[in-house]
């Protein structure tokens, strides 16, 4: 059993917390924007995965060594911020490349590869430190010792309802910045310019992780 007014006041958290604009919602707009509605709902899937895997984590105590260990957490940081640094100089990098094709009047020939946006995106929110301290921090509030059903059990129910709660809200980001973007895409140039500042986005997310 979970108690009804603990989950009422999770899902009334988690609904501001989705909703506030952050580094998760950063990366589904520019995967939108860059790569479209597709890549953006992929990435949704992907960080839905993550929080999936984080509240695994935290079930198992895994996140707790993040929260105990200096050397663990640091690690963890320095790993998703060059993570991201790496997807958003190689994206800045593809750009330069089809910007050459464009200037030698050769058919417009896409050279980026076919990427997992999915992996990216779990990998991303898993290799974020910060989220694995929220899942530690946040998720246990709500948690009722008082009721029959185990600790772990409740962890579990929540940690696993949140990317459940978050993924329609997600999609709705989706939604409007593919709308968005629709316009910019109908002009030659401008995918080379959204792929650009998608990618110092990227970079810019890794920094934040590192703050």
């Amino acid at each position: 059993m979970i108690n009804f007014e603990f989950l009422l006041s999770f899902l009334a958290a988690s609904f501001l917390i989705a909703v506030a604009p952050g580094p998760s919602n950063a990366f589904l707009m520019a995967q939108t924007f860059a790569n479209g509605r597709a890549a953006g709902l992929q990435s949704a899937f992907g960080f839905a995965l993550g929080g999936v895997a984080h509240t695994l984590f935290a079930v198992v105590g895994l996140t707790a060594i993040l929260k105990a260990s200096e050397v663990a957490y640091t690690s963890v940081q320095y790993a998703g911020a060059a993570y991201l640094c790496y997807l958003g100089v190689m994206m800045v990098k593809s750009t330069f490349i089809q910007s050459e094709c464009s200037s030698e009047d050769k058919p417009h020939v896409s050279t980026k590869k076919k990427t997992n946006v999915i992996f990216q995106a779990m990998m991303t929110e898993v290799l974020n430190p910060k989220v694995a301290l929220f899942f530690i921090a946040f998720i246990p509030q709500f948690v009722d010792p008082t009721l029959s059903s185990s600790t772990t059990f409740q962890l579990a129910f929540f940690g696993l309802l949140y990317p459940l709660f978050a993924f329609p809200i997600d999609c709705t980001y989706i939604y409007f910045g593919d709308k968005i973007a629709g316009y910019f895409r109908e002009h030659p140039q401008s995918q080379i310019w959204i792929d650009r500042i998608t990618g110092v986005v990227f970079v810019v997310l890794a920094v934040n992780l590192l703050i």
